[in-house]
């Protein structure tokens, strides 16, 4: 179990829409201790699709979904109860937004809270490599991200207070030292 407590605050997770990693990520907040979930509505839907076994996060985990116009569990970040956040697995989408600044739902929302009231955040991007195999519903697939893309993810690795990390062994080791 990762130790995920740090000076009596918790650890925050948003999970996007993005397959890519999606149960990888799964198995690793089902060994974090206390932490909050911020499910966004992509993430739901992705949910469904790749969902083959029933996670277990630990019973104190609370999870917020994208259910209000205004991101309300944004609020939790000014009480300052989180000592990290964590962004993973990360779209090209999420990560183009947060690049531009875009705060437009519960995951944008959250990481610009995040942000503004300087908790370290932690980004598992998706979209790292020009090329890459990726695990589609139904079976394994090959991407070529966009140049776009690539850019986006080397822009957000300029973000202060941000991490930036590519893979799930990447991941764990930052979680590992928080």
């Amino acid at each position: 179990m990762i130790n995920n407590s740090k000076n009596n605050k918790k650890l925050g997770w948003v999970i996007t829409g993005s397959g890519h990693f999606f149960e990888e990520c799964l198995d690793i907040m089902s060994n974090l201790g206390e932490f909050d979930l911020f499910v966004s509505k992509a993430a739901d839907e992705v949910i469904r699709m790749y969902k083959k076994k029933k996670a277990s996060f630990p019973k104190n985990t609370r999870i917020f979904r994208d259910t209000t116009a205004s991101s309300a569990p944004v609020g939790f970040f000014y009480k300052n109860i989180y000592h990290t956040l964590v962004v993973a697995p990360a779209t090209s989408n999420s990560i183009a937004k947060f690049v531009a600044g875009i705060s437009d739902n519960l995951a944008t929302n959250i990481f610009a809270q995040a942000g503004k009231c300087k908790v370290p955040c932690i980004v598992l991007a998706c979209d790292t490599e020009p090329e890459h195999d990726t695990k589609a519903p139904s079976k394994m697939v090959k991407v070529f991200p966009r140049k776009i893309d690539l850019e986006n993810t080397k822009k957000l690795k300029s973000f202060e207070s941000t991490k930036v990390v590519s893979s799930v062994d990447d991941l764990k080791k930052v979680l590992s030292k928080i």
